[in-house]
């Protein structure tokens, strides 16, 4: 499936996702990381960084490698991000040869559409986590606390640039893996206001699936509370994160 935002809207991304929203989240992340190594943690794996947001704030700490499928995405973050090293390449097929102390799949883990392509996702962050390293799983939303919302949102840069925004997401067949993302964009620029309009296919599936694909791969899970503001309220966010370790033998 083409997704015009990480390819044709690329130049916009950072109206929609602005780096500084990840700093806590980060911190969260990395101490959990930090707290499931057995041993050093110098090197740092993400499968599915993007425009290399949650890079930025892990590179200050650990030499990084940052991989996603969209080479666009990637200049993003090779731009912020100039000492990391960048590979462009799909998570579920990705071999590097090496391993790393640890693994972050942050959100883009989202497009494993079946348990399959989940299954395929987990084979590649453990392959890549060392033994005794650690791996973090942080899906947007789970089938366990999905209910249908929307959010909606607003940004300008200081180049005149600005965005609109609504994402409404729906769940169309209850019965199979995927709920539905509509995007509706406003962009508005010095030759005027477009609009954008974009459905993305993600996969919805509960945390019992995901601990069993995970144990499956080799990990060690455990569910740790996400960092996330309005999971506490109600929020259809998954309230959990996949936190795994790959024991020693």
């Amino acid at each position: 499936m083409r997704r015009s935002l990480y390819e044709d809207l690329v130049d916009w991304y950072h109206l929609l996702d602005a780096r500084e929203n990840h700093a806590e989240e980060v911190e969260v992340y990395d101490a959990l990381l930090e707290e499931a190594v057995d041993g050093p943690y110098r090197t740092f794996l993400e499968l599915g960084a993007g425009a290399g947001n949650n890079g930025y704030y892990f590179r200050q700490r650990r030499a990084c490698t940052l991989t996603d499928l969209s080479a666009a995405m990637l200049e993003l973050s090779r731009a912020q991000n100039p000492d990391c090293e960048h590979v462009v390449g799909d998570m579920r097929t990705m071999r590097l040869g090496r391993e790393f102390d640890a693994v972050l799949v942050h959100d883009a883990v989202v497009y494993m559409l079946s348990e399959e392509d989940l299954r395929r996702a987990a084979d590649t962050a453990f392959v890549h986590t060392r033994p005794g390293g650690a791996a973090l799983f942080t899906p947007d939303i789970i089938r366990d606390t999905f209910r249908e919302f929307h959010e909606d949102d607003a940004s300008d840069d200081e180049e005149g640039r600005g965005m609109r925004y609504i994402a409404w997401v729906t769940d169309p067949d209850p019965e199979d893996s995927t709920y539905r993302v509509d995007y509706a964009f406003l962009l508005r620029d010095k030759s005027g206001i477009r609009p954008v309009h974009e459905t993305h296919e993600e996969g919805l599936f509960s945390r019992a699936t995901w601990v069993r694909i995970l144990v499956e791969a080799g990990f060690e899970v455990e569910l740790r509370a996400r960092p996330l503001d309005g999971v506490d309220e109600g929020h259809a966010y998954c309230p959990e994160v996949f936190l795994c370790r790959r024991p020693r033998a």
